[in-house]
């Protein structure tokens, strides 16, 4: 499981993006790149970082699924993911 602190800045940051989405793109179509430097830097949407939807874990995420791949597997051993056969693993 991931800390709560780090899934409260996640959400942060998501709210960051949408706050300045339109002003970002109406700077970079003038390209005023002087002011997208003024920007929060946690208003890009590239700071954003996938976590599983269910532990909030950032490693192995599966973006089909949106879980990580331990959740995944655990899923679908049980038999919660339709289709999905256990092989070898």
């Amino acid at each position: 499981m991931a800390k709560e602190s780090m899934k409260a800045r996640e959400v942060k940051r998501q709210k960051l993006v949408e706050k300045y989405a339109a002003k970002r793109a109406q700077l970079k179509e003038e390209g005023d790149y002087i002011g997208l430097s003024r920007l929060p830097k946690n208003s890009s949407p590239v700071r954003l970082h996938n976590r599983c939807k269910l532990t909030g874990r950032p490693k192995g995420y599966m973006r089909q699924f949106g879980i990580s791949r331990i959740t995944f597997r655990e899923m679908a051993s049980s038999g919660l993911i339709p289709g999905i056969k256990k092989a070898s693993w």
